[in-house]
């Protein structure tokens, strides 16, 4: 048996607003601590692991584990049907996922889980040289800075800042942040834009970003609420160029 109940269904919707956009279909794996998916895009470019503990969930039950295999763009319609101040019911029953929003009505929805050959992905062991935290809403305005010329960012850090630029035909964009943290090697890659905009539309996750950074290293991307009740990362391939 499974069910879990959550009095705010945001926490949901932009981790799945944010997983829809990369990937098709994930396999979330429930068990007596909580549920956690792990998946890679068809490109191999992203991947993402979330994991939601038992203690985020007002009621949480879950007698064995079990692999809910479900449609990651189907399931992201019902939840942007979620109303602020609905309470979320999710339980498992015969082969569909069973989603029930409670506020003024009550609201039932069923999705049928899905056939997949599923071997869950591992994220790559990286050792990182730099680690830093830079306010969520920074790196969001970031993105639309640079989105004003390029549509590839470069990603730099040194000891005092972090910084996002790119040049494009018509001009170029720098943001620079003083990070406040103990970085003693700078580092620096080049990514996709939209592969990053993507990510962050999980904006109501956290308000702050943790970054792993190296030279043309991955860029992994934390997302940790403050209760440390739930954890959405990614991590994104960079971009390699050959220099002109």
């Amino acid at each position: 048996m499974f069910k879990a109940e959550l009095s705010d269904p945001s926490i949901l919707k932009t981790s799945f607003d944010a997983i829809s956009s990369i990937v098709d279909e994930v396999q979330i794996q429930t068990d007596s601590e909580g549920l956690r998916l792990d998946a890679l895009d068809r490109s191999h470019i992203t991947f993402i692991h979330l994991e939601l503990k038992a203690s985020l969930f007002d009621e949480y039950v879950c007698d064995e584990p079990e692999k809910i295999n479900i449609d990651t763009e189907e399931l992201m319609k019902v939840l942007k049907r979620s109303k602020s101040d609905n309470r979320v019911l999710m339980s498992l029953d015969e082969g569909n996922f069973i989603i029930t929003f409670e506020g003024e009505a009550k609201r039932r929805f069923k999705i049928r889980l899905i056939d997949i050959e599923y071997e869950a992905p591992s994220p790559p062991d990286l050792d990182y040289p730099t680690e830093f935290e830079v306010p969520f809403s920074l790196l969001k305005d970031s993105i639309q800075d640079i989105d004003i010329f390029s549509d590839k960012i470069s990603l730099i850090v040194d000891s005092e800042r972090f910084k996002a630029s790119a040049e494009g035909e018509f001009g170029e964009a720098n943001i620079e942040y003083i990070h406040g943290e103990k970085i003693t090697i700078d580092a620096k890659s080049v990514f996709s834009l939209e592969k990053i905009r993507e990510m962050l539309k999980a904006d109501k996750f956290s308000d702050m970003a943790i970054i792993k950074l190296g030279n043309d290293m991955p860029l992994t991307l934390v997302l940790r609420m403050v209760s440390e009740d739930g954890e959405l990362s990614f991590l994104l391939a960079p971009r390699i160029e050959n220099e002109e």
